[in-house]
This record gives C-alpha cells, structure tokens and sequence, in this order.
C-alpha cells in the first residue's frame, strides 16, 4: 500500500487585535495567491468586516481572491481538502482562543493520518497574545515556524534565545 507522508508545516501568528491580524495576513495572503496557493480559513470569530474594509483601501491585484475567502466564524470548514491539485501549497489558517486551534489542529491532524494528501500544507496558527501571554513557550513548542508582517520566520529569527524542549535534552 503506497502511503505518502504528508509534508506539513505549523505556523503560530500572535496579534494585538483583529486590525493587526488582518493587516498582518493580507500582504503574506496576497503573495500566496501570487504564488497559486490555495488558502482555507477555520475561524472562532468573524474578521470578514475588517478584511473588506482593509482591502478596499489597498490596490490589490488580488483583490477579489482575498474577499472570497471565507472569514465570518466558522466552526467546521467542510470540504477544506476538497478540490486539492496535487503538488499545489495549501494554506490553513486558524484564528481562535487556544482550545479551539488546539482542536482543529486535531482534527487536521487526524484527517491527514486517514487520507493520502499529495500537497504542501501550511497550517497559520493565529493567537491573540493577550489570551494567550502566559503560554507562548507551549504554544512555540507545539508549531515549527512563525509568521510575523515580514513573513515566514524560523523561531529562533525571532525569539533569539529560544530552545525547544528537544534541545534542552539533547543539551543534558
């Protein structure tokens, strides 16, 4: 039986509030798109209002792209892996309070263990940084990379004296 790892990268985001979400992820949003990406949105919140009101004072070339996406709250997001072209980058991006990414990422998880998926997949897992304060070394612990306003950054570009706990042991 031919079974394909699937290549999945986790993203945690941290944001001051929904403006600076949104001003955060349009310009990264924009580029993928460019780049022929495929995005879904799992949100605890709806940020559509912001994200209409953003992009109609910016020129976006995809302009029309990024409104269709679906960003009124949603707690299930069906058929996220319907449609998928293979070898194509797929984008996952997750708002919510702790738990509920928590859970999501679960189910993602346990979708991908029980399908063959030949794709790419980024999975931005967004936190408020107020909720959220007294765990971002967890929270780091549980995603590979950040995303930030200039982009995909290692952990480490960012948080400079970060080790995750692996390497606290290997270190031992």
């Amino acid at each position: 039986m031919d079974m394909q790892k699937n290549d999945v990268t986790k993203f945690c985001s941290f944001y001051i509030s929904d403006w600076h979400l949104v001003t955060m992820l349009l310009p990264y949003i924009n580029k993928k798109i460019n780049e022929q990406a495929e995005i879904a949105t799992i949100l605890e919140k709806n940020i559509e209002e912001n994200i209409r009101k953003l992009v109609e004072k910016l020129n976006l070339k995809n302009k029309e792209k990024i409104l269709n996406l679906e960003w009124n709250k949603s707690e299930e997001r069906k058929n996220i892996f319907t449609n998928i072209e293979e070898n194509k980058e797929k984008i996952i991006i997750i708002n919510g309070e702790r738990e509920f990414i928590k859970r999501k990422n679960e189910k993602i998880k346990k979708y991908l263990k029980n399908h063959k998926v030949n794709q790419k997949i980024k999975i931005i897992n967004c936190y408020e940084i107020v909720e959220s304060n007294g765990n971002v070394s967890d929270i780091l612990e549980e995603n590979d990379k950040i995303l930030n306003t200039s982009g995909e950054k290692e952990i480490t570009e960012i948080f400079e004296n970060y080790k995750s706990r692996n390497e606290k042991l290997e270190a031992i």
